[in-house]
């Protein structure tokens, strides 16, 4: 009887101490407080949005708010002390073509985000080489005839200065070929949601997207035959992606740290992340 008994209390004891170690883990995420404004990057905001909607159902004591006017405003938020994380398409702690490293600010990779040249579904051209790309964006080519198309006149769609998807796609799909930036057949956009509608509705336009935004109103074109697909893009055939980071002034703590290590997390890159047509940031070697 007594054996019977150490060996009951033994179990008991084994399986307080097993509920003892987990505990505090649970409630240190449930008692997370605070609140979190990002701003930046439109072609990270649908990756913002899901991951906030998952960490705040895991923590509701914590506020997010998120907005997007340009990878150029993440930066400048945090560092007006306006937002707690700016997203943006390039590593902002370094100096890029066209604009300055934002110092004493920490990046911190959180998805991979593969960009396409679009057009409208009217258009019957499905693959464009860098040089007709270059000739398109820069205006020298104005007639989709002049690139396999039919006699129509190309309406360009550009992103405005300060756009990370811009900057991806100058340097990665045109080699660092200028934009026109004028005339009639031009049209600039402040956001990806904007040029997601402006391609769509827009007879006879170009522009560029992330996959995310890709709809079937529009075609993704293949760049020089490649199609910009997830496995072209990992196995290095296709050129035209780039890392979304996160800003933080100095490292993050808190509820910001937290959340951070949540959208990096294999859960959610594994997850949602793919499910949004972004890309594992653990998928490129």
């Amino acid at each position: 009887m007594k054996m019977k008994w150490f060996k009951t209390l033994a179990f008991t004891t084994l399986a307080l101490a097993v509920m003892a170690t987990a505990i505090p883990v649970a409630s240190a995420a449930s008692k997370l407080s605070g609140k979190i404004v990002i701003n930046g990057s439109s072609a990270l905001l649908p990756l913002t949005l899901q991951a906030a909607k998952e960490f705040k159902k895991a923590n509701p004591k914590v506020k997010i708010s998120a907005s997007a006017a340009g990878s150029i405003t993440g930066p400048q938020s945090v560092r007006k002390g306006i937002a707690d994380i700016g997203a943006v398409d390039w590593d902002a702690s370094t100096d890029v073509p066209g604009f300055k490293k934002f110092e004493g600010q920490v990046a911190h990779k959180v998805a991979v985000i593969p960009f396409a040249a679009v057009v409208n579904k009217n258009v019957g051209v499905d693959n464009l080489t860098t040089k007709q790309l270059q000739d398109i964006f820069s205006g020298k080519v104005k007639n989709w005839k002049d690139v396999g198309g039919s006699d129509a006149a190309i309406v360009v769609v550009n992103r405005a200065f300060g756009s990370g998807t811009r900057v991806n796609f100058q340097i990665k799909a045109l080699n660092g070929t200028d934009f026109m930036s004028k005339g009639d057949n031009y049209k600039e956009v402040k956001s990806s949601g904007d040029m997601k509608t402006a391609v769509e509705t827009t007879p006879n336009a170009i522009g560029y997207i992330d996959l995310v935004y890709v709809t079937s109103k529009m075609k993704a074109l293949k760049i020089n035959d490649v199609a910009p697909t997830e496995a072209n893009v990992i196995n290095g055939k296709y050129k035209v992606w780039g890392y979304g980071y996160y800003m933080t002034k100095g490292q993050p703590t808190g509820a910001v740290k937290a959340f951070i290590q949540y959208v990096q997390s294999k859960e959610f890159q594994n997850g949602s992340l793919k499910k949004l047509k972004f890309i594992p940031i653990s998928a490129m070697k």
